[in-house]
């Protein structure tokens, strides 16, 4: 029986100590980050990572992120920093980014998919911190959800998932941003934005003076991938979803009216839930960090209506409703109206 560590009061230091011994020896432990929960294990341990693809049904072509607590832990890892993944990392971590940087051997196959190249965090969460500077180890961890489901931001959503498939859940209470991290690899000297998140292309910019975004954000990547969330179905609920945006607040209204059907449910702004005549109607804020924090918990709420359809009302893309819309036009399966 998976054991459950409530630490949304405070962290209790003998657990802690328990769930650190637990990945060290090769189990997987469920923690909390600033961004969404991550299902982890020793990222050194081949056979430990493994169990990570089992427990989510993840496909094994799909590379992991390492978390680290301290930049003592690089050194190991990774190798030939440059002077401007330097810069990134003293600028952004810890916090919700992920460098794509160059790997030692000392990091198993499986955690990169076969690559050359891993990716880095380092969570701002004092409880991720903690945990990883008690294991003294790296923790390869993905998102904490069953393959293509919504990410897991509370451990309500994901407890029944990964019930006796891991040996503890830590439960951190909800996480604060809600979006997974933002991944960045330099390439030819251009910080270039491969999965988007909170460090928004602005952020970077601020710091770097230039960023690219990935031609992928919006579209299916395929063959070989460097971080995850860019090929495979994600963030999906079970049921038939759309994504409707205007940038036109009433044409907006007007294109989710027209799609309505007997049984739909609305994932939409607070200050529209009175303008449509739906069956079911889920307010995910009015702002674009209400909505971060909000829509995976709501893309998983929606199933349990049993809708025959579920229509999201999409944002602009620009700052963090660029990372907004790459997991939404995900979630709907790529089915997008804008006008």
């Amino acid at each position: 029986m998976t054991k459950i560590f409530d630490f949304k009061k405070e962290i209790n230091s003998e657990e802690l100590k328990q769930a650190a011994k637990s990945i060290r020896n090769g189990n997987l432990v469920i923690f909390p980050t600033e961004t969404v929960y991550g299902i982890g294990a020793n990222a050194l341990n081949y056979k430990a990572v493994d169990n990570i693809f089992l427990a989510k049904g993840r496909a094994n072509d799909n590379p992991l992120i390492v978390h680290i607590a301290d930049f003592d832990m690089l050194d190991d890892l990774v190798d030939n920093i440059s002077p401007l993944e330097k810069k990134l990392m003293d600028a952004f971590m810890p916090g919700p980014f992920t460098l794509i940087l160059k790997k030692k051997d000392i990091i198993p196959n499986n955690v990169s998919a076969n690559l050359d190249t891993v990716g880095i965090r380092m969570p701002a969460n004092k409880i991720a911190h903690d945990f990883i500077k008690e294991a003294n180890i790296p923790i390869a961890a993905p998102s904490a959800n069953i393959s293509s489901r919504p990410s897991g931001t509370n451990i309500e959503d994901i407890k029944e998932e990964f019930n006796n498939k891991v040996d503890i859940i830590i439960d951190g209470g909800d996480t604060s941003v809600g979006l997974e991290s933002t991944v960045v690899k330099v390439i030819d000297g251009v910080p270039t934005i491969l999965r988007p998140g909170k460090i928004t292309p602005e952020d970077i910019i601020e710091i770097i003076g230039i960023c690219k975004l990935s031609d992928n954000l919006f579209k299916k990547a395929d063959g070989i991938v460097e971080s995850p969330g860019m090929k495979y179905k994600h963030y999906a609920p079970n049921n038939k979803c759309i994504l409707i945006y205007s940038e036109d607040e009433n044409k907006l209204i007007d294109l989710v009216q027209k799609n309505i059907k007997s049984k739909t449910l609305i994932i939409g702004n607070e200050k529209h839930k009175d303008k449509y005549d739906s069956y079911k109607y889920l307010s995910y804020g009015i702002t674009l960090d209400d909505i971060s924090h909000n829509i995976f918990s709501l893309l998983r709420k929606a199933d349990k209506y049993e809708p025959d359809l579920i229509i999201i009302e999409g944002v602009k893309k620009e700052g963090l409703g660029i990372a907004i819309m790459n997991r939404l036009i995900r979630a709907s399966s790529y089915n997008y109206i804008e006008e």
